[in-house]
């Protein structure tokens, strides 16, 4: 015996201590063997244990009421007595077991070796299934509901323990249901990969003969249909065949008359149904019995419309194919001549035998329904009779099945996977299984596949993350709670053997019974049968999803697994795509929080608060920044790079790394904007994609505020405008030229000055904001201006007022938004001096800075900022050009600035030990926290802040 993707195992019992009698012993002496048995046959072991049966139990139960002449004897009587002569003269012996485990017909290779069996291995009757038998090849066979090798000391019993066998299910071609199982039973040393070709090909010739069984059956039916209309027609022997008949029906109006006839069988009754047509025309179809000469009952379905002319009759589409050789005529039959219930003989007419394998047709016949007119009552409009479908119940039953599975199927590819979030698939997973193939759903995820991540453990990190059902009462795991699965449950051997696990009836599953009596025991009497599927995609265990029926009173079959491991795969495709895209998009995310600001920086020219919302497909790019610059003044920043993902979120790192940079230079706004024109135009150049592969571009918006002053400049790339909300509520959007993107270069930045009173609110923002495919901006913008009319709110209160009342509720594009309410700084902590360029007012100038220092509290400060208004004072009168402006701030730091009109700045530099000068800006960085030099439209200030912490 070979063990898929390991080494050989032996196949016997061994007396050495390996192989699965040690195997065997250990897990009935209760020691953990996985690992060392086949995952089938651990499972079955273990179902074994918890029926409480025991290894040396000899007796099976006996059935004498089996039929020895039905369906599946029938179609495999043949087919053994064929094997039985392929393995004439070995010890193999063949058996065949019905649905219910109950073996119905043997054979043997050697007829003595029947003599030397006990009963139960060689008389028909003996029940085999798992709950009685134990491990073997049948009861494996029903359970796992495929092919099956059993070795020596897999079988849970001692009596079998010399024995091999290889078991495989027969199934009904129809319907799916297994019919029964095909057995081979040998001594070990027969062992031959060949027989798993044989017990296929034979298991297959067997349900080819099950399906000419059916044929056989619609042939008689139709017979008995069409001798029944001819001898009711006056001498119609034969009918004409529908699809020659007419064309005036489109595709889609067959398709709901073919239909709609598979439905009609499906019910067995009589009955009559209109069927609109897509041009307003009515089919009306008649679903008549029909019993052939052997006892088949069925049903055919005849339809009838008005004719449009005498010459041209209209065509009822037939969903059978024409049967080959058989010859068909129109006849004409008064309306009502059609018996309520059609049954009668075949003709002596013989239609030719079906091919194995297919099934048989049936034909149709045109029916003018003309009846005679009279003077009182003038002949009613003639109308046309075909036959449309012919069938026995339960096969329309399944035709109607199949139709609708392909129909669930093909709504599953539309409605599974519309968004990229991991719980949302899997709550549309369940969504299209309820109420057609499940009454309740419920899917289990790992925690980490919910992160985006792969689970290391899936069996032991399982948490409910959808219940859905017909109700809501039933006691089911609650979402967001741990789910522990036993290892014998359908569930956990679903993931274990990678295939879906169908539990028909739930109170014989005694591995699930066994993990938690109560639970199960309340569960029960709601629901009465399990599919567990695993989700699994490109090598990935994502979860299990498990269907349960409660209101049908039919179990599941295998056609229902087949379904739901069709659902399941596909939802497990989609959950892995957003499973993968959960993955990038919180790394993408966790590259852009980290490229925003961590926090405010502190200063008191505004009072601020921020928002960031990323987009819900994707990540993009949008950026806030505040940025303190000299003179009290802060400078605000918000942009947005274009496009999403990972790209845009390290563009954006790099731009507001630069647009800082820039502003802390002083630069004016339009300035800075052009500087980061100039940047992206060439980060484009040096895309490494080339060609504009990659085009990078971005939007931006830059304001500076000067509480001294209380004004404010602006400059805009591509940017939607600002919002200002003055202290009475007036809100505005100030008239600021756009400015082009920034990446187009060669476009020159306009600023604009406005006046900020004390008290006023600047909403800076993205256009993630006010732009959605379903909404207008002029209507989102009139929407803003209404929710800032409130003047008393914060800035905290106007964020979230805003988010509530304009952001969209599902926002395809990142939102950042910033809102500054001004302060203005105290007249008297502002000390201003003008003075000429003469070096004999420095003196002066000193003088009425300490004095101003001393009324302010700062005499501490007033030795450093003597000697550095002293330094700055003097070399605007060596150097620069008059007149000189001097002045104080007393803010968080004291700051001293000296302008002129002159635009030649002073740099720092080392003086050697024989230079007379050089040290004065030494000496003033030496005694500041930091200085500069600030550009005016005419001239420069340079500035230098002192710090009052030990004030």
């Amino acid at each position: 015996m070979v063990r898929s993707g390991a080494e050989p195992m032996s196949t016997g019992r061994e007396t050495g201590g390996t192989g699965p009698a040690r195997f065997r012993e250990r897990f009935l002496q209760g020691e953990p063997v996985q690992g060392g048995v086949r995952s089938p046959i651990l499972d079955s072991w273990q179902r074994c244990r918890s029926l409480g049966l025991s290894p040396d139990q000899s007796d099976l139960p006996f059935r004498d009421d089996f039929d020895p002449e039905g369906r599946l004897v029938r179609a495999a009587v043949p087919v053994l007595d064929r094997l039985q002569s392929t393995f004439s003269g070995s010890e193999i012996n063949i058996s065949v077991a019905d649905s219910s485990g109950t073996v119905v017909l043997r054979r043997f290779g050697e007829a003595s070796l029947a003599r030397s069996l006990p009963d139960i291995q060689r008389v028909p009757g003996f029940m085999f299934t798992e709950r009685f038998a134990g491990t073997n090849g049948i009861g494996l066979a029903l359970a796992e509901r495929r092919l099956i090798k059993v070795y020596g000391a897999e079988h849970f019993a001692e009596r079998s323990q010399g024995n091999a066998c290889v078991a495989l299910p027969v199934r009904d071609p129809l319907s799916g249901r297994i019919e029964g199982v095909l057995c081979f039973g040998y001594p070990r040393s027969f062992e031959t990969p060949a027989l798993a070709a044989v017990i296929r090909r034979a298991a297959q010739a067997m349900e080819r003969r099950l399906l000419g069984q059916t044929s056989t059956r619609e042939r008689a039916l139709l017979q008995a249909y069409l001798a029944t209309r001819a001898e009711t027609a006056g001498g119609l022997r034969h009918g004409m065949a529908l699809d020659e008949l007419a064309d005036g029906l489109s595709p889609l109006d067959r398709g709901i008359l073919r239909e709609k006839a598979a439905e009609l069988i499906s019910h067995g009754q009589p009955a009559a149904v209109d069927v609109p047509l897509s041009d307003g025309r009515r089919v009306t179809l008649v679903s008549r019995p029909v019993t052939s000469a052997s006892g088949v009952e069925g049903i055919a379905i005849e339809a009838a419309l008005p004719v449009p002319s005498p010459g041209n009759s209209l065509i009822i589409p037939s969903q059978v194919d024409e049967l080959p050789g058989f010859a068909v005529e129109p006849a004409v039959v008064p309306a009502d001549a059609l018996p309520a219930r059609l049954s009668g003989t075949p003709p002596s007419r013989h239609l030719p035998e079906a091919a194995p394998g297919r099934i048989a047709t049936g034909e149709g016949a045109t029916v003018d329904g003309t009846v005679g007119a009279t003077d009182d009552h003038p002949a009613p409009p003639p109308s046309a009779r075909g036959l449309v479908l012919v069938g026995e119940p339960h096969v329309g039953a399944y035709a109607l099945a199949a139709r609708r599975r392909l129909e669930m199927l093909s709504e599953a590819s539309a409605r599974i996977g519309t968004t990229l979030d991991v719980r949302r698939t899997a709550e549309e997973l369940a969504e299209t299984a309820v109420p057609r193939l499940a009454d309740f759903v419920t899917v289990d995820l790992p925690g980490a596949v919910l992160r985006g991540e792969e689970s290391a453990h899936p069996h032991s990190d399982l948490h409910r993350t959808v219940v859905h059902g017909i109700r809501d009462d039933l006691p089911f795991t609650p979402v967001g709670k741990r789910t522990d699965f036993g290892p014998t449950t359908p569930q956990l051997r679903c993931l274990t053997s990678g295939q879906a696990v169908l539990e028909p009836d739930l109170k014989a599953a005694t591995g699930w019974l066994a993990q938690d009596p109560e639970y199960a025991g309340r569960l029960l009497t709601q629901v009465h049968s399990l599919i567990a599927v695993p989700l699994v995609a490109r090598g990935v265990v994502l979860g299990i999803a498990s269907f349960y029926r409660a209101e049908d009173p039919a179990p599941y079959g295998d056609d229902d697994r087949s379904l739901a491991q069709e659902l399941a795969t596909r939802a497990a495709l989609s959950i892995d795509n957003a499973r993968r895209y959960t993955h990038e998009r919180t790394r993408v995310l966790a590259l852009q929080r980290r490229l925003l600001p961590h926090g405010l920086p502190d200063q008191e020219a505004v009072e601020v608060a921020h928002r960031y919302l990323p987009a819900e497909s994707d990540v993009g790019g949008d950026w806030y920044d505040v940025i303190p610059l000299s003179g009290t003044r802060v400078g605000l920043m918000v942009g947005d790079v274009v496009g999403h993902g990972m790209l845009s979120a390290a563009t954006m790192g790099r731009l507001r790394t630069a647009a800082r940079s820039y502003a802390e230079l002083d630069l004016p706004p339009d300035e800075v904007l052009t500087h980061l024109d100039n940047l992206v135009a060439r980060l484009d150049r040096e895309d490494p994609e080339g060609e504009g592969a990659g085009i990078i571009g971005a939007t931006c918006l830059y304001a500076v505020y000067d509480p001294t002053s209380q004004r404010c400049v602006m400059a805009r790339a591509g940017h939607p405008p600002p919002a200002l909300v003055r202290p009475d509520g007036t809100v505005s959007y100030p008239d600021l030229p756009a400015g082009p993107p920034l990446g187009l270069g060669g476009l020159p930045f306009d600023a604009v000055e406005v006046g900020l009173p004390e008290g006023s609110q600047l909403v800076l923002y993205t256009d993630g904001l006010i732009e959605d495919r379903h909404r207008d901006v002029d209507v989102v913008l009139d929407e803003l201006r209404g929710t800032l009319t409130h003047a008393g709110r914060t800035p905290e209160e106007t964020c979230q007022a805003i988010l509530d009342a304009v952001a969209p509720a599902h926002p395809c594009d990142d939102i950042a938004l910033l809102v500054a309410r001004t302060h203005a700084l105290d007249p008297h902590r502002i000390a201003t001096w003008e003075l000429p360029a003469d070096p004999a007012l420095v003196g002066e100038v000193r003088a009425s800075a300490i004095r101003r220092l001393s009324d302010w509290g700062l005499d501490e400060a007033a030795f450093a900022a003597e000697l550095i208004l002293s330094e700055l004072v003097t070399n605007a009168v060596r150097h620069g050009a008059g007149p000189i402006r001097v002045r104080l701030l007393h803010d968080r730091t004291l700051i001293c600035e000296v302008s002129d009109t002159s635009n030649t700045a002073p740099h720092l530099r080392r003086a050697a030990s024989t230079d007379e000068g050089g040290r004065g800006l030494f000496l003033v960085a030496q005694l500041s926290r930091t200085w500069g030099t600030r550009y005016l439209p005419e001239g420069k200030v340079i500035w230098a802040e002192c710090g009052l912490d030990g004030v």
